[in-house]
């Protein structure tokens, strides 16, 4: 961390090398080869927090943070959450410390994760491998999800606890609707992945203050009577769990989605018999 500008305000520099000849209240030109990103956190707390997180990083753990970091800038456009470049680091390091500590990590929500965002699983599964090659500890699958709401946040700038809350109240819906309904779904099936993705979205949607359009809300509310009657209960789960207003927009996309999974259902119900 250091201090610059007319103000003085504290900021981070990020790149290789570029601590090791600064001691204590040395100077870095701003133009240094050496810098490759430069930020700043307005929230006093939150720096207080991250600073010190970073004086007690391994630096290899800064090191292949970086490897994943450039990895994940490859594969998306656009500029990544600047929160990734402490997140990460301490989240990787703690993982690091309870595998060898022999702590299990265990994660309910892999699959719904892996289904959710296949192109972040197999950037993490390979941030994975790196870690286990550098540190020498074997990264199991559900520890691979987690690292995924890491790269899945600084691509979206959806914070990794909004993420995991989102999966919590996805599986809270899922067994509601199965109970509701008294219906069976597989899991991983087409009618699963569709239903889950689209809560998982509207949840996202949401919290971020997202509205879409909705032309058919009045059709819906009409036709899709007990699809409707649910899709009202489950939005009372959702506003009761995020703390907002679910729009009358997303219950009528939800009694949509409910409509053609039911449909389906009792299709391949009738094709059994």
């Amino acid at each position: 961390m250091v201090q610059g500008g007319r103000k003085g305000k504290e900021y981070v520099i990020i790149g290789k090398g570029i601590g090791f000849a600064v001691k204590d209240t040395g100077f870095i030109d701003a133009n240094d080869q050496r810098i490759e990103k430069l930020f700043r956190l307005e929230d006093r707390d939150e720096w207080s927090q991250y600073q010190i997180l970073l004086e007690d990083i391994d630096p290899k753990v800064m090191k292949i943070t970086d490897d994943i970091i450039a990895d994940i800038a490859h594969e998306f456009s656009g500029k990544l959450n600047d929160k990734i470049y402490l997140a990460l680091p301490s989240h990787i390091q703690f993982t690091i410390y309870r595998l060898r500590g022999g702590m299990d990590i265990v994660n309910p929500f892999l699959q719904e994760t892996k289904m959710s965002f296949p192109k972040e699983f197999e950037i993490a599964y390979r941030a994975a491998e790196k870690i286990s090659a550098e540190f020498n500890v074997q990264i199991p699958e559900d520890e691979v999800g987690f690292l995924t709401y890491h790269v899945y946040s600084a691509v979206s700038n959806v914070p990794v606890g909004q993420l995991v809350k989102a999966s919590n109240i996805v599986s809270e819906l899922l067994d509601m609707i199965r109970e509701e309904r008294k219906v069976t779904f597989a899991y991983g099936s087409m009618n699963h992945i569709r239903l889950m993705i689209h809560l998982r979205f509207s949840i996202e949607r949401i919290l971020q203050g997202s509205l879409i359009d909705n032309p058919f809300v009045k059709y819906i509310q009409k036709e899709y009577k007990e699809e409707y009657k649910l899709a009202q209960k489950l939005g009372k789960v959702m506003q009761n769990s995020l703390g907002t207003e679910v729009p009358e927009e997303e219950i009528c996309f939800l009694a949509m989605h409910l409509r053609r999974l039911f449909q389906t259902l009792d299709q391949q119900h009738k094709q059994k018999q």
